[in-house]
């Protein structure tokens, strides 16, 4: 399955399909065969790139839908 991108209104980055996460310098993240991932969008996580849940009590707002 190709990769599918969702973005959560008010909440993180969904992945789904084949993908993989790499940081600046090309290394990939383990994903340990996941095929769902969460990234954060409100820039507190404590698991950086991923989302923790954090957006839920520091007050992160956003709505964005396709046009």
């Amino acid at each position: 399955m190709a990769a599918k991108v969702t973005v959560n209104e008010n909440g993180p980055l969904k992945i789904e399909g084949e993908f993989s996460i790499v940081d600046k310098e090309g290394n990939e993240f383990d994903l340990a065969g996941k095929t769902t991932a969460f990234l954060c969008r409100c820039g507190e996580t404590k698991k950086n790139p991923f989302c923790d849940g954090t957006h839920k009590s520091c007050g992160f707002e956003s709505a964005s839908s396709a046009s």
